[in-house]
């Protein structure tokens, strides 16, 4: 089995040994689209090995149409950067862990990401930090809110989204849920996304990406947020019309956004009206897609998904 492994695995506990343990492994960290495409044609792969947060395009019919690839292994939960319908009707297998509830139950990192995005972006950490680092010393600009007053709604009652809750439950927050598809006794369960959004002081997304979710925050939802509503996507970016989140944040309609994913970031970033005008206002925090990116939540997922491609393999 020729394997092309596109994401870095050197620092992974076990990661790379397992991988040869498998077949051929040729490493390319950090590949343009152009150059893969080459490397395709020229080397017949059986598999690409992968993962999201380094990939910066999508594998899909202009890299996949002259190759020889049979498999598709991402070390994720998402498939967002795999071009799954061209996969499916070419007899391309996709392995991720995605459905694999025993091991991803012990992955954290993500919702831990989201908490923190939103005690940023409630304590006004980046702002404050930068005025230090010009030598001010005032601390009534940034002026932040403690969680035990405030309403937080969780979009997504999965996996991610009740750890979300239970952290901010643990605080002291009044705790709301989104789900048309799960209720909870523990905490209230909302069924209109307008309300949700007319009386939370924070939302935090956790859904899947998929013809329902996608844009499902939008304008007309944007429109009931609270004053200085904080929004926070650990999700995907396509969850969101960010066009409408922009607009929103430049009318003051939305507080604060604060993202790990950003819509096009499998394609061309420019795209993106939030990256654009990322400086524009300091009402946009992003971080370059590190919400499962801790050396524990690595080694677990990478290794994973190596087994099931060795197991596929048998």
């Amino acid at each position: 089995m020729k394997i092309l492994c596109i994401t870095p695995i050197d620092n992974i506990k076990g990661a790379k040994e397992n991988l040869e343990s498998i077949g051929d492994v040729t490493y390319f960290e950090d590949i343009t689209k152009k150059i893969l495409i080459i490397e395709l044609i020229k080397h017949k792969y059986d598999v690409i090995f992968t993962n999201p947060n380094r990939q910066n395009f999508k594998l899909d019919d202009i890299v996949l149409h002259n190759s020889s690839v049979k498999i598709i292994c991402t070390a994720s939960t998402g498939t967002n950067h795999i071009d799954k319908e061209y996969c499916e009707k070419n007899g391309i297998n996709i392995i991720s862990i995605t459905t694999d509830y025993n091991v991803i139950e012990t992955i954290t990192s993500t919702a831990e990401m989201a908490f923190t995005l939103m005690m940023i972006s409630l304590r006004n950490i980046v702002p404050a930090n930068q005025s230090v680092i010009h030598e001010n010393w005032d601390c009534e600009p940034y002026i932040g809110r403690q969680v035990n007053k405030l309403t937080i709604g969780i979009i997504g009652y999965g996996r991610l989204g009740t750890m979300m809750a239970s952290y901010c439950k643990s605080f002291g927050a009044e705790v709301l849920i989104y789900d048309p598809y799960k209720r909870t006794d523990e905490y209230y369960n909302i069924t209109n996304l307008n309300y949700l959004f007319s009386v939370c002081d924070v939302i935090s997304l956790h859904v899947h990406v998929n013809e329902e979710t996608k844009h499902m925050i939008n304008k007309n939802v944007l429109n009931h947020a609270k004053e200085n509503l904080i929004l926070v996507n650990t999700s995907r970016g396509e969850i969101v019309d960010e066009d409408d989140v922009y607009e929103s944040l430049k009318s003051n309609i939305l507080g604060k956004y604060a993202t790990d994913v950003l819509e096009e970031e499998f394609d061309n970033m420019q795209l993106s009206r939030i990256w654009r005008n990322r400086d524009e206002i300091n009402k946009i925090l992003i971080v370059p897609h590190i919400g499962g990116m801790t050396h524990d939540a690595r080694e677990i997922a990478y290794n994973h998904a190596i087994n099931k491609l060795k197991e596929y393999k048998k």
